[in-house]
């Protein structure tokens, strides 16, 4: 059996502090990692992760802030089998001054799928044979499938920042910790009718997210009085001339209130850009595929919308976890939200083993099944009668001066 409690190379950006090393050094020994003490001693939780350039927008922060919440929860004494933890007292913990391991150990493994179904499944398989109790899961279906392959609904998988309704399913132990995307965009067409937009035009491509959000965002903005002037095509990463979209909209002599799309954030730059060249002046409503790829770090952005997971207000749990990592390795959690999404998972996992005082993956993920208002980083998860969505909020942000504002919480 494989006692080790590691991380892919690279999963944190920065060195590690010899603190941390030594934590989690005896956190195996509290363990009795190779021993044949009770299971309940250690509860195990695996994460094939996607650190390649396709799906490490969401996984490698996770990876970091995964990593590093599971050393806080140690380092604040374990998990106590009765009540499991106080997150808020998890994320206030120093590092520098832990206390004993008096609860069940924590342990963490990350696998690298690299973006490859084939590398996905060895590493699953490695993680159960490692004695996971709990895998987390990649952000896209192309490598969430081949997992659920693997797990055959034995062992429960928690989707970290995956918004594919398709993933989830309760009956096969298939979870997702965001909200899904019929959730994303139907707060999308509910915060632009809360504005006072009437009139929209849609940009998408055929298929799930790039053209479902625009689907759902149309049913429910015209549900709610609100008319679609045009849906614009286009292709996802690929495209970055809008000019027979924009020049047609512009020659209606109609600017709609509001253009809406999952477009990548380097895109939706692109497509304002050439709609403020033709006189066309709007507002623009995305997806949090926005945050994924960098909008914060991208020209062209100001006023723009975009839906994400959470937002670091003073006293939020999101901002103490970003602050605890910061304090911990000196430089920031790459992405709070997605950082904050892993969180979230471990958090679930560890509300079933207490109140199941099992580490079996079956029973852990009955009780996930039935999971009622754990406290997360981002927010509040209930299961119960979801068949594997969460319900928490939608958070929409506003890029104000170059940096994101709260704009609503959508519940």
């Amino acid at each position: 059996m494989n006692c080790e409690l590691v991380s892919s190379e690279g999963a944190i950006g920065v060195k590690k502090s010899a603190i941390i090393s030594i934590l989690l050094a005896l956190s195996l020994l509290a363990a009795g990692c190779g021993s044949d003490e009770d299971s309940s001693s250690t509860l195990k939780v695996g994460y094939a992760a996607d650190l390649s350039d396709l799906g490490g927008f969401a996984d490698m922060p996770a990876s970091q802030a995964g990593e590093h919440f599971v050393a806080l929860v140690n380092c604040a004494g374990g998990i106590d089998a009765e009540v499991g933890i106080d997150i808020d007292a998890v994320l206030a913990t120093d590092l520098d001054n832990c206390s004993e391991v008096s609860g069940t150990t924590l342990e963490w493994m990350m696998e690298n799928i690299a973006g490859d179904p084939e590398v996905t499944q060895r590493a699953s398989q490695s993680l159960i044979d490692w004695g996971a109790s709990a895998l987390l899961g990649p952000p896209f279906p192309d490598f969430g499938e081949p997992l659920l392959q693997v797990t055959a609904g034995e062992i429960p998988v928690l989707f970290v920042a995956s918004t594919e309704p398709t993933l989830a399913d309760a009956s096969i132990n298939s979870y997702l910790v965001a909200f899904d995307d019929t959730m994303q965009a139907t707060a999308a067409a509910e915060f632009a009718l809360d504005q006072g937009w009437s009139t929209a035009v849609t940009f998408s491509a055929p298929g799930p997210y790039f053209g479902y959000n625009p689907e759902v965002f149309t049913e429910v903005f015209t549900a709610g009085g609100g008319s679609i002037i045009a849906d614009y095509g286009f292709a996802p990463i690929d495209d970055m001339d809008f000019s027979t979209q924009v020049n047609e909209l512009a020659s209606g002599g109609q600017a709609p209130d509001v253009v809406y799309s999952a477009m990548l954030s380097f895109q939706s730059a692109v497509l304002r850009g050439q709609m403020d060249a033709a006189g066309v002046t709007t507002n623009y409503l995305v997806t949090d595929a926005f945050e994924a790829t960098g909008g914060y770090f991208t020209d062209g952005v100001e006023g723009f919308y975009h839906t994400t997971h959470s937002f670091p207000s003073e006293g939020s749990r999101i901002k103490a976890l970003a602050d605890s990592y910061e304090a911990t390795y000196g430089a920031p959690l790459e992405n709070a939200s997605f950082g904050g999404l892993a969180v979230d998972a471990i958090a679930v996992v560890i509300d079933a083993f207490a109140r199941t005082k099992s580490t079996d993956p079956k029973v852990l993920g009955a009780a996930i099944k039935n999971a009622k208002d754990v406290h997360g980083a981002t927010g509040d998860l209930t299961y119960l009668g979801l068949g594997g969505v969460p319900d928490k909020p939608v958070f929409v942000h506003q890029v104000v001066g170059g940096a994101p504002t709260l704009a609503a919480t959508i519940d």
